[in-house]
């Protein structure tokens, strides 16, 4: 399967109005937003987990990012509320489930395998940091290498300057809208920018997203 395959594309996707995909397991519904493989891909997805469902213990050959979206989502490791940030490395294995029923924005398949560490961070219990720009907060996630993760929040009318991605951006954003001269992207939506992609963004209401840079770069 492949869906928004090609990273040297740009991709603007509405997760709103994406239908849900069952999966394998009961109870555990998905939106693709890029996939490249079958049931073990390379992708980005939404996954909706209903309440009591869970997913077989499996391990992760090319390391799982995920943000937790709404509810909360558990593992043997512990529990996940609304707002954590999870990385598990290249190789690490786990038996994930939801009590009460979560929704996470899930990355599968996409790591340097060097890059091993477990990343647990509360994004609602930690300090934002001023950003590049008035009107700018970034809460920083995870480096290595050319890979840069963070929150950023964008407060109401703040625009920052024109500029490029060397390694392709992506973008989810949390909440809010989100906007550059190619439109306006409401919360929901993601958003892939290739390397050497150029915009300028701003957000007139505000809003909060998280983004990824460096690491479309060939």
């Amino acid at each position: 399967m492949q869906i928004h395959a090609d990273l040297a594309q740009r991709a603007v996707v509405d997760s709103n109005q994406l239908p849900w995909v069952a999966s394998p397991l009961a109870g555990v519904e998905r939106r693709m937003l890029e996939r490249d493989g079958g049931e073990v891909a390379r992708a980005t997805t939404i996954v909706r987990y209903a309440p009591g469902s869970y997913f077989d213990a499996h391990t992760h050959g090319g390391g799982e990012e995920f943000l937790v979206l709404d509810g909360v989502f558990s593992d043997e490791m512990g529990d996940f509320p609304t707002g954590m940030y999870v990385r598990n490395p290249v190789g690490s294995s786990h038996k994930p489930f939801s009590r009460d029923g979560a929704v996470i924005l899930v990355k599968l398949q996409q790591f340097d395998p060097a890059d091993q560490d477990f990343v647990r961070i509360d994004t609602k219990q930690t300090a934002w940091r001023p950003g590049a720009a008035a009107g700018l907060s970034v809460m920083p996630l995870h480096e290595f290498g050319a890979e840069h993760v963070a929150l950023v929040k964008w407060e109401p009318g703040c625009r920052f300057v024109e500029h490029r991605h060397p390694g392709g951006e992506e973008i989810f954003v949390i909440s809010g809208v989100f906007e550059d001269e190619e439109g306006a992207y409401p919360a929901g939506t993601w958003l892939r920018n290739p390397p050497g992609s150029v915009h300028s963004p701003f957000s007139e209401q505000g809003c909060v997203i998280y983004v990824k840079t460096g690491h479309l770069q060939g």
